[in-house]
């Protein structure tokens, strides 16, 4: 029998909260109980807003909290050659497409249609991709990317369904909608999501179902934002014939307004915690394990 396989992956970004703790501590504790591996991987795909100091920030609240992680940490921004191979998997079913449209574009195309009526939006509110990129002849889209022009690479996610089937996912958490068990997958309410763009050669979806495969992870243990997200991950994980783990997705810690924390609210900052006095067995009992 294999080994369990569990892994926390935050990105440096900001720096980690209660609610990171209590994703941090369940993996742990899921892993220990398992007689599995944890896994520690650094999300860094984003250049712009990841810096080095978040990611020690990362490793010192970690060790603080007393969780031990294998070695080595694989950090996304060291692989990004496994992405774009991943992606060129998808491209070569006809899968892939170039679209063009910048952000305040777009939102002039939502709001052009919504003046008939309410515009989609994906399960985290953000409307559904609104353009005709996917119309264009492969002549024009080549003329577009020899020009220089900004682009992204969507999913044609109508054809990645018709080619993938029904899905699942095997839930042991507690989800949004009281989900457990074998879970139906949704893709299509994500409409046809960016998998990478000119400037980053991955996305959050693509590059988190790699590096599991990669990893041997067998156990994803997250968040329940990240539930519905789960049904494009498990498309990916079809489309480019890797593994299905297991899923459990844990409550959120929430704040005094019962809204998600964020690395922008810095009075749940870990470290801020820790230095107003706060204890390991403090922050466990914050999040609901004391």
């Amino acid at each position: 029998m294999s080994v369990p396989v569990f892994r926390f992956a935050p990105s440096p970004n900001g720096y980690l909260h209660l609610g990171h703790a209590l994703s941090a501590l369940v993996n742990a504790e899921m892993a220990r109980a398992a007689g599995g591996r944890l896994l520690l991987r650094i999300e860094d795909i984003d250049a712009t807003r990841c810096r080095p100091d978040y990611e020690q920030a990362i490793y010192d609240d970690l060790a603080w909290l007393g969780i031990v992680w294998e070695e080595p940490v694989r950090r996304q921004s060291e692989h990004f050659a496994d992405y774009r191979a991943a992606l060129a998997r998808l491209d070569a079913q006809g899968l892939v497409y170039a679209s063009f449209e910048s952000r305040s574009e777009m939102a002039a195309l939502v709001a052009a249609r919504e003046r008939h009526g309410a515009w989609p939006r994906d399960p985290d509110g953000t409307p559904l991709y609104p353009g005709t990129a996917k119309a264009l002849a492969a002549s024009e889209r080549a003329r577009h990317m020899a020009a220089g022009e900004p682009y992204a690479l969507r999913l044609d996610l109508s054809a990645a369904i018709a080619r993938a089937g029904a899905l699942d996912w095997s839930e042991t958490g507690a989800c949004p909608r009281g989900e457990t068990g074998a879970v139906l997958a949704a893709p299509a309410a994500w409409g046809d999501v960016v998998l990478a763009r000119k400037e980053t050669p991955t996305s959050y979806h693509l590059a988190v179902v790699v590096d599991d495969a990669l990893q041997g992870v067998t156990h994803v243990v997250r968040g329940q934002d990240l539930f519905w997200a789960t049904s494009v991950h498990r498309l990916l994980q079809v489309l480019l014939r890797l593994p299905a783990p297991r899923y459990h997705h844990h409550p959120l810690v929430l704040d005094s307004a019962g809204r998600k924390l964020s690395k922008s609210t810095r009075a749940t900052a870990l470290r801020m915690l820790r230095a107003q006095g706060s204890t390991p067995a403090d922050i466990r009992r914050m999040v609901g394990l004391g």
